[in-house]
């Protein structure tokens, strides 16, 4: 075991994104029974949904599962918060927003705290704030970015030498060879989201997963970025009306009002494409089977060692 799954009390270093709205119990007790760490993202659900999942998810394994919040998107943070006593949920995730005031207590719950970070800066000040692990996350990842546009690649080992806490690294990431690169730049783990988009047990629309499939290497596009709400998805019909909007000069109001949550369901739940966006990272060009999350969850773990056997024979 490393730092990190001695922490987590997990068997692999490999943790599920939260995926807002769309998160469910299927995908995250199915990644959390084949050793990883499984995540129930609150999104802006209402504490009533969100508890919803979290028993189902209880049901489904009796491994340990992180709950993430995204502290300035949710309308619901303290209640939500109030759950991870009430469910004895073991990991907090915090993303988008100062987790400072929320670590205490949750450490007070008996939860361990990842905070999710894009510059040195940021997990410097979460460290000093009490987090128990930084997850750094690069450009490449999907979903709502960071306006920093770092990549993960020379992210990881400026904030592995910050910082002297476990630092898991996210973007970018969906096979061996990614596990194997980001630990031999310093991270204790890795977290995926994409990747497990194409899985047998996620229940999203099939139309979601063939995109994803059928992706190249430039397949996702950047929406946002002239209201400064960066954001990644994979291209269709409604990002290119976005982008369209983005031209023609669109307000931050109108723009957060054409990418909520309910649009996100629309896309990856019911596959609509002209209706709904469906978050995508870049690795999503590397993306070609639909595996289970069982089989998928083995294949890195046996491909990252085999990648790093491979290196440490170069050198020999």
């Amino acid at each position: 075991m490393n730092s990190l799954t001695n922490l987590l009390k997990i068997k692999y270093p490999i943790i599920q994104g939260g995926m807002g709205n769309i998160s469910n119990a299927i995908l995250t007790a199915a990644i959390s029974e084949a050793g990883g760490l499984g995540t129930i993202g609150a999104g802006t659900m209402t504490p009533a949904e969100v508890e919803e999942i979290i028993k189902e998810t209880i049901r489904r394994t009796d491994k340990p599962f992180a709950l993430n919040i995204a502290l300035t998107v949710s309308p619901y943070v303290r209640e939500i918060l109030s759950l991870v006593k009430k469910y004895n949920i073991t990991v907090v995730s915090l993303s988008a927003g100062n987790p400072a005031p929320f670590i205490p207590k949750l450490h007070e719950d008996g939860a361990k705290v990842i905070t999710v970070c894009a510059s040195i800066r940021q997990a410097k000040k979460a460290e000093a704030a009490g987090t128990d692990v930084i997850a750094a996350e690069g450009f490449e990842a999907a979903g709502i970015n960071s306006s920093l546009e770092t990549t993960t690649l020379v992210l990881i080992p400026q904030i592995v030498e910050a910082v002297t806490i476990p630092v898991i690294a996210a973007g970018g990431i969906g096979d061996g060879r990614g596990v194997a690169s980001m630990l031999a730049l310093g991270a204790s783990g890795v977290q995926m989201g994409t990747r497990f988009i194409a899985t047998k047990e996620a229940p999203f629309h099939d139309k979601y997963k063939q995109k994803i499939i059928d992706a190249s290497d430039h397949s996702t596009v950047i929406v946002g970025r002239s209201v400064g709400r960066i954001r990644r998805v994979l291209e269709n019909d409604y990002s290119k009306k976005l982008l369209k909007h983005e031209e023609n000069g669109i307000s931050l109001d109108d723009f957060n009002r054409l990418t909520s949550e309910n649009f996100h369901r629309i896309g990856a739940l019911e596959g609509k494409d002209e209706e709904g966006f469906m978050n995508g990272g870049q690795i999503a060009g590397l993306i070609t089977d639909i595996p289970s999350v069982q089989e998928l969850m083995e294949k890195i773990i046996n491909d990252a060692k085999n990648q790093l056997e491979q290196a440490y024979l170069l050198f020999k």
